[in-house]
């Protein structure tokens, strides 16, 4: 675990005001930052930028520029953010509409055609139910409007379609990106059972203390690597045979 990256944080703030002005209700930042387990070498810095009105072109396009801008003072995976407008927050929305998404992921795709990438990337995330729900419960109101004034209640229904839906997506990816699916299986099974909305480290642990003992040296490799500790090796049998178990069990509420 390392300290919040404030510096840089800051910089998005000052970023985000410079692009949006009177606009902007707040920035409110989730993930790995907000449980308090970030990695600056394995974390990206997850925001949700909420406003007042949706932003205009060249208001989208000068965020974006900004935020390309900070890139180098930013960690390796960058930063993810959606921009979603007030209303849409509180009463929340399912699935969310949103007026801006960018990633690194789109990086490419973005710098290619800025115009174009900030005119078409908008429409509704499901995800953004989960990035709610942890901002309602551990989230950082970095700039603006308290997180509690801004956020209504994610039902949990809602809630459980959300990150089933995300941890479906994982598991089909399991040989690709195994640290990932492993600990997402293991925190959306806690909320499933327990109803603990946790990080993947914790989500970690909770597998560690409920799985049966056969996955524990499958749970605890992609504990390690997640926090920077070595690499993550295993067989294919092995981890598709982890994510029938899980998923099984999530379909089913029980561990």
């Amino acid at each position: 675990m390392q300290a919040a990256p404030w510096p840089v944080l800051n910089k998005i703030a000052a970023a985000c005001r410079a692009a949006l002005g009177r606009k902007l209700t707040g920035i409110y930042v989730h993930g790995s930052i907000a449980f308090g387990c970030f990695n600056w070498d394995k974390s990206d810095i997850d925001l949700i930028v909420v406003t007042e009105e949706e932003p205009g072109q060249a208001e989208k396009e000068g965020l974006l520029a900004r935020l390309l801008g900070l890139e180098a003072d930013c960690p390796p995976k960058g930063v993810e953010m959606s921009v979603v407008l007030r209303k849409y927050c509180r009463p929340f929305h399912y699935p969310t509409p949103f007026e801006l998404h960018y990633s690194a992921a789109h990086r490419e795709k973005y710098q290619m055609d800025p115009a174009s990438y900030c005119r078409e990337m908008h429409g509704t995330d499901r995800d953004l139910a989960a990035h709610f729900t942890v901002i309602r419960a551990v989230g950082v109101t970095l700039c603006g409007t308290d997180k509690a004034a801004v956020f209504g209640e994610v039902p949990g229904e809602q809630y459980l379609d959300s990150i089933r839906r995300d941890v479906l997506e994982a598991a089909g990816a399991i040989e690709t990106a195994p640290v990932y699916a492993v600990l997402n299986l293991c925190r959306v099974l806690a909320y499933t059972r327990d109803g603990l909305v946790l990080s993947k480290e914790a989500g970690a642990g909770w597998g560690l203390k409920n799985l049966p003992g056969r996955f524990r040296p499958l749970v605890e490799q992609a504990r390690a690597c997640y926090a920077g500790s070595g690499g993550f090796a295993a067989d294919a049998g092995c981890l598709h045979g982890f994510a029938a178990y899980m998923l099984a069990r999530i379909a089913g509420g029980s561990a």
